[in-house]
């Protein structure tokens, strides 16, 4: 049973909390690529309750730094981009990518001003389409050599989302195995005229012609299990079809606040859950093929159907019941909410509130992966406010070790299903143009 006491702690993510120390001690996507692009490359940004400002200089250097200018508190996200800088708008104060005060033209001739002025600042790194920012203290640490990172640039795509609730019931949905047969549930295996994009359950299973509709469907009872992993958990569930085949699913949590999921036999989704504050959140995904380059173009119109920019808001949301529709709940999908299982999460964890009471929770053993998390995020949560290196807060060397992390969907056979997955990711990634030449993750 989660205490009062523990819930905040997990949920909290403001600068002083233990939860929020905790998620400083790692890389935080800020901001998509695609954000940036066009003739003002400036956007505010709100990450872990801190209202900062993100932008391109003229020399392709990215900065993040405190959003209110240290002068009189202006908002440096209506700033000018010249002369080497970001410039407030107020009294031309300029700063530079690291924070460096670089003018005060207002001041007198031989001021030494700017000498002393420093805005606070924090590193930003770009990843296949992702701008990451470190927001604690001392070196940030190194990103392990994951498929979504190390994949060529034309083999990913990245897109994102906002939820309006906590991050960390976002992240729970991500690796809770048993709600798919539920919440996911088709009445029928194919909808022709449907979206190409949420037909994510509506797949065949690898080395299958089977439905995965039908599979969560028909075999709502998974196995679950899980092992510790350098990078938090392997999680595995399993469906027996019969006595010979089984349905084999395997998943990751990344922690602390990731997991990497399959969406097709060649294609992956690495997708973290990031507090804009303590209720609201994006999601962030990294889709990673070792088939062919993905249609980068396409893959942005798909889910832009779903989202409205400039601030990846859903067109569907609680102010219009998420689509919910009696007609399609009787006869189509289980929740009556269309076929995008994005709508499906955002529903479930939004409905929980903007931060969910875990100490009114009626857990079964179907939950035996989310408790086992919330031990581990307790435990990290205490080992940072001790300043000791948390869970996945990688040096290089450790870096290099971690790689991955493999997922499957598959229907395999039902007394040798380790061997089955661990085969099929093998030889996936050796028909892949770019895998091949990597170290395989499964090996030591």
């Amino acid at each position: 049973m989660i205490t009062a006491e523990q819930n905040e702690l997990m949920t909290r993510v403001g600068p002083g909390t233990g939860g929020g120390k905790l998620l400083r001690s790692y890389w935080q996507p800020a901001a998509l690529v695609d954000e940036l692009e066009g003739a003002r490359p400036v956007r505010a940004v709100r990450l872990l309750g801190e209202d900062l400002v993100l932008f391109r200089d003229e020399q392709g250097r990215y900065g993040l730094l405190e959003r209110a200018c240290p002068h009189r508190r202006a908002d440096l996200s209506y700033g000018r981009l010249e002369d080497g800088g970001l410039r407030c708008a107020f009294h031309g104060w300029l700063f530079d990518v690291s924070g460096r005060c670089l003018d005060t033209p207002a001041e007198p001739d031989g001021s030494r001003l700017c000498e002393s002025v420093r805005q606070k600042s924090h590193p930003v790194v770009e990843r296949n389409g992702i701008l990451w920012a470190y927001l604690g203290e001392g070196a940030p640490p190194a990103f392990p050599e994951f498929d979504c990172f190390v994949a060529p640039s034309a083999y990913t795509f990245a897109f994102k989302g906002y939820w309006d609730c906590n991050w960390l019931q976002a992240l729970e949905i991500g690796i809770d195995p048993a709600h798919a047969s539920f919440l996911h549930r088709f009445t029928e295996d194919e909808d022709p005229a449907g979206s190409v994009y949420g037909r994510q359950f509506r797949a065949a299973s690898a080395s299958s012609d089977m439905p995965m509709t039908r599979v969560l469907r028909e075999y709502h009872k998974p196995k679950l299990d899980h092992e510790a992993t350098p990078w938090g958990f392997r999680i595995f569930a399993l469906r027996g079809i019969d006595d010979a085949r089984a349905h084999v699913r395997v998943t990751n949590m990344v922690f602390p606040q990731a997991f990497v999921i399959p969406l097709s036999p060649e294609m992956t989704i690495t997708q973290w859950h990031v507090p804009v504050d303590d209720t609201g959140c994006y999601w962030y995904a990294i889709f990673t093929a070792f088939d062919k380059p993905v249609d980068k173009a396409e893959m942005r119109r798909q889910r832009l159907q779903l989202y409205e920019l400039p601030d990846y808001r859903p067109r569907v949301h609680r102010g219009n019941a998420y689509g919910f529709d009696v007609e399609e709940q009787r006869k189509r999908t289980y929740t009556g909410m269309g076929f995008d299982i994005n709508v499906h999460d955002q529903w479930a964890v939004e409905s929980q509130g903007p931060i969910h009471d875990r100490t009114r929770e009626y857990l079964g053993s179907s939950d035996r992966i989310i408790v086992a998390y919330r031990r581990v995020l307790l435990k990290a949560i205490e080992q940072a406010g001790r300043g000791e290196r948390p869970l996945m807060a990688l040096d290089e060397t450790e870096a290099h070790r971690v790689r991955g992390p493999v997922t499957i969907d598959g229907i395999g056979p039902a007394g040798d299903w380790q061997r089955y997955w661990r085969e099929y990711d093998g030889a996936r990634r050796r028909r892949s143009a770019w895998a091949a030449a990597l170290p395989d993750p499964l090996a030591g």
